[in-house]
């Protein structure tokens, strides 16, 4: 049988356990053309909130009683004359919350996995490493001398953007919850500092280790640290929209006040969806497999197992009870 996750309500704030119910169905033959994937790993992401909402976005959201929205990374394990895919490729792209699934390989890319463990192209080699890679080269436009603030510093998206402005010979400050998590971020990642937002004040941390200002902030939270950031900005200055991860469950939500900074410094913030890059994933998709080979980008999966704990799994986005890219586990052995 197979196991799924499916949207029965939307949300009005946080999910609950009305929002999705786990149904078994009998595991789908793979159509003329097409090919039976059995997933190995789901990716879980804060833009999850976002895709229940029946709200204008940059994609359309998950309807009710569809399969909740996922990226997946699995194995081929039947194909029904399909052009491209064969039986043991594996395929990578958006199969949903659900252990197989058919597909006519649109959006599904084969990847090797003969030397990178599966997980990785689910995160640094997967939408958040590419969110990364671009929202900083190409919307932060970065360059060597700038100080840069990242915050989510220890998440899947966060933590490589910090270390690809390091690589590019920035100074990197990053902004993460709690201790254990400041401490992996600067030793572990090799930012130059982090300011813990659950026990310093975010102002005078930005202060002290920005004392000349910020160049670029990527901002991955939103609410009171954005306010905080834009305060300190220098000119010139672009601050790269990410996410809001602090917003995403408020029924109201909460914009800049400082946004004025931005026209007195000449400043620019610009919003990011990854979607909008993808012709150039493989490109980016080399350079950063060349740098974790050389041991310049390092990378981190939290991974937990069963789709019987989706739920669960899904809450470690918000309560922060989790560090690097969060994976879920769905195939039984």
């Amino acid at each position: 049988m197979n196991k799924q996750i499916l949207l029965r309500n939307r949300p009005n704030g946080p999910v609950d356990s009305n929002t999705w119910e786990m149904v078994e169905s009998v595991i789908p033959e793979p159509k003329e053309g097409e090919v039976l994937i059995q997933t190995h790993y789901i990716s879980l992401d804060p833009a999850m909130r976002g895709w229940m909402n029946d709200t204008r976005s940059y994609i359309p959201p998950v309807g009710i009683d569809e399969v909740m929205r996922s990226g997946t990374i699995g194995e081929v394990v039947k194909s029904n004359n399909h052009p491209s895919f064969k039986v043991g490729d594996i395929l990578t792209g958006w199969g949903g919350v659900q252990q197989y699934f058919t597909t006519d390989g649109k959006g599904h890319f084969k990847v090797d996995t003969s030397m990178i463990p599966m997980t990785k192209y689910l995160g640094t080699l997967g939408m958040p490493g590419m969110t990364a890679y671009f929202g900083i080269l190409e919307v932060g436009k970065i360059r060597e001398g700038d100080v840069v603030l990242v915050s989510g510093a220890a998440g899947a998206v966060g933590s490589v953007v910090g270390q690809i402005a390091k690589i590019k010979g920035c100074r990197v400050v990053g902004i993460a919850g709690g201790p254990e998590k400041c401490k992996h971020v600067v030793e572990g990642l090799g930012f130059d500092a982090c300011i813990d937002y659950k026990n310093e004040n975010v102002s005078s941390g930005i202060k002290t280790h920005c004392p000349k200002g910020i160049d670029v902030y990527f901002d991955n939270v939103g609410g009171d640290i954005l306010d905080a950031a834009l305060a300190r900005l220098r000119m010139h200055a672009r601050v790269v929209i990410c996410g809001a991860i602090s917003q995403y469950n408020n029924t109201v939500i909460q914009g800049p006040k400082n946004y004025l900074s931005l026209l007195v410094n000449r400043a620019t913030m610009q919003g990011m969806v990854v979607l909008d890059y993808a012709k150039k994933y493989a490109e980016a998709g080399m350079q950063m497999g060349m740098w974790i080979m050389e041991g310049k980008l390092k990378t981190e999966e939290d991974v937990y197992d069963g789709i019987d704990n989706f739920y669960d799994t899904y809450q470690r986005l918000f309560s922060g009870d989790k560090r690097g890219k969060l994976l879920l586990k769905v195939i039984e052995e």
